[in-house]
């Protein structure tokens, strides 16, 4: 085939032909097997088997004219029609596939290709290998000849099994699949399959969907990764650039806050997406008031069902979460810490509760949660400062310790398993490794610790106190509340700075923030300016900045199964949850008719 005058060699990479720029009239040859022409005059359109289409005549001159005028379309219109003419293919709309390619001067794939696809999936598989010879000189890597004559042939001898053809099958496996020499562990696997003894048992072992239209469409899709995309476009490539289109407008979004649905037909494509402020959990929708002095602590447990608080007053209140209603009540109240509650702890299960003192508590409370009763009251020396607790993810072990340098691993009933001693520990957190422990210290850092083998290496430093911090659940991230600085995020894995959030007043007081929302996507924090701050994690600014508590907010906590809910303590001596605006109008649940808003 020729194109604007020059031989096989350029046609091979260029699948839009404007020939009648050089007096040629294009011809088509499509993946539907439909052949258009072009008359001389540029007029009259004809399409074999699709109907034909005409224009009244015009004269040679005019006809000159227009061929001079008509606009070379860019590589960027061409790919465009390209990957409407496969998607309008897909939906079998061919005749209009045809039209489309010829009005245009395009092809939707080049000639090789379309004779390779229809062979694919009629199953005329020596023909397909003779078109790799076609297509070899059209590929980047020649090279992938061989992957993809494995392909084919492993399609070929799976069929000939199916179809009781063992002998076949057999021959197909040792004349032509083992002398290529490629994968010699898969064809050990596929030889076993000879051992079959019907066709159900084939499919299943290898898990493969059978002879037909749906396995060979697969193998398609296989083959076509090996081609160049102006020889065969990549299968669907419309719908996967509608979908990475979709989903990079919901990762900007500075307020979307919702499990994210990958399927196309829940959108709207004729609308950028964009979340309501009114959506976020930016509004006070509870304030809890039973603690009569400073609270200290605050934490969702792992079902989300259940929000455990520490004060002052010294005693945990443990509140039920509806999840229906999203309202807090009430469900028990666990007395007698001495010197208040500054941290707590939920085990895995949520069975137990571990709360800690602060700095002058030599003791630490393990509770059942259930059923309100002290297990154990734990406390190694009245010197000791127990202020920080981290579980293991067994449930089984947790680990302790305090400024004063005691860093202790111990079981339910509070014996010792474990000591590392001279640690003067701020904070702790067990990854899900369920060996290492992230203590921060009076150095200005954070160590990992494993207790088995007994080694130690340094993971953050800062140039400030580590006065708290969080661990994401992937155990990727740590966020760090950092004396006189604020809320710095790194990256535990590469041991960097990755951003410090700006905005929030972070003294010498112990704030802990947290991570929360869909994916974890968003941080949260109190602030001695009586404030509550939120920031997108990409984002240095905060996005919301909420108001109500009239004393430094010490602790927040995000709900980790209700995105919506959103937990503050305070000194103030109250608890506020917040939540989604309370009366949302249709249009705004949608999230389709504000745009974000840095409004608190």
């Amino acid at each position: 085939m020729q194109a604007n005058g020059t031989g096989q060699e350029l046609d091979s990479d260029v699948p839009c032909r404007n020939g009648a720029q050089n007096g040629e009239p294009p011809a088509a040859a499509h993946s539907n097997g439909l052949s258009v022409s072009v008359s001389n005059n540029g007029n009259g359109v004809s399409g074999g088997g699709g109907g034909g289409v005409s224009a009244p005549p015009a004269s040679n001159n005019s006809n000159t004219a227009d061929a001079k005028k008509k606009k070379r379309l860019s590589q960027c219109e061409e790919d465009v029609i390209r990957l409407i003419g496969q998607h309008l293919h897909d939906l079998g709309l061919n005749q209009t596939v045809d039209l489309l390619m010829q009005e245009s001067g395009c092809r939707l794939e080049h000639p090789s290709a379309t004779k390779f696809r229809n062979h694919v999936m009629e199953g005329e598989w020596d023909k397909a290998e003779s078109d790799l010879n076609e297509l070899k000189a059209l590929m980047h890597s020649p090279s992938a000849i061989v992957r993809m004559k494995f392909l084919l042939l492993q399609q070929k001898y799976l069929e000939y099994l199916e179809d009781g053809k063992v002998l076949e099958a057999l021959q197909v496996l040792r004349a032509e699949l083992t002398p290529l020499k490629y994968n010699t562990e898969r064809i050990h696997i596929l030889s076993g399959y000879l051992m079959c003894s019907h066709a159900e048992d084939l499919r299943a072992k290898a898990e493969w969907e059978g002879k037909g239209t749906v396995s060979r469409t697969k193998l398609l899709d296989k083959l076509q990764t090996y081609l160049p995309p102006s020889v065969m476009l990549p299968p669907r490539r419309l719908q996967t650039l509608l979908k990475q289109a979709v989903e990079l407008q919901r990762e900007r979004c500075l307020y979307h806050n919702t499990k994210l649905d990958t399927g196309l037909d829940s959108v709207s494509l004729l609308l950028d997406h964009t979340c309501s402020r009114k959506q976020f959990p930016c509004y006070t929708q509870q304030i809890l008031t039973e603690h009569c002095n400073e609270v200290w602590f605050c934490k969702f447990s792992n079902d989300g069902t259940k929000l455990a608080t520490g004060s002052k007053d010294t005693t945990v209140i443990v509140w039920h979460v509806d999840t229906e209603t999203q309202q807090l009540k009430l469900m028990k109240t666990l007395e007698g810490h001495a010197y208040g509650v500054s941290y707590l702890a939920w085990s895995p299960d949520d069975a137990y509760l571990i709360a800690c003192g602060p700095d002058d508590c030599s003791e630490l409370w393990l509770w059942n949660v259930q059923t309100g009763e002290l297990r154990t009251k734990m406390s190694q020396s009245h010197e000791d400062s127990l202020t920080s607790v981290a579980w293991n993810p067994d449930g089984k072990r947790f680990v302790t310790g305090g400024q004063r340098g005691q860093f202790y691993q111990c079981d339910l009933d509070g014996n010792l398993l474990d000591s590392w001693e001279g640690v003067r520990v701020q904070c702790l957190w067990c990854l899900s490794d369920g060996r290492t422990v992230l203590a921060s210290d009076t150095h200005q850092r954070i160590r990992g610790y494993n207790f088995e083998d007994l080694t130690d290496r340094n993971i953050v430093q800062e140039d400030h106190p580590i006065m708290s911090f969080t661990v994401s659940r992937n155990g990727r991230l740590a966020l760090l509340n950092v004396a006189t600085q604020g809320v710095h995020l790194w990256d535990l894995q590469d041991r960097v700075l990755v951003r410090k959030y700006q905005g929030v007043t972070q003294g010498f007081y112990t704030i802990h923030s947290c991570f929360g929302g869909h994916n974890e996507d968003f941080i949260a924090s109190g602030s001695e300016d009586h404030k509550v701050y939120i920031w997108h994690r990409r984002s240095e600014l905060p996005i919301a900045e909420l108001t109500g508590h009239t004393r430094t907010v010490n602790c927040v906590s995000w709900n980790p199964v209700l995105p919506g809910l959103l937990a503050s303590a305070s000194d103030d001596g109250t608890v506020r949850i917040w939540g989604p605006a309370p009366f949302l109008e249709v249009q705004d649940a949608e999230g389709l008719n504000e745009c974000c808003s840095m409004d608190s």
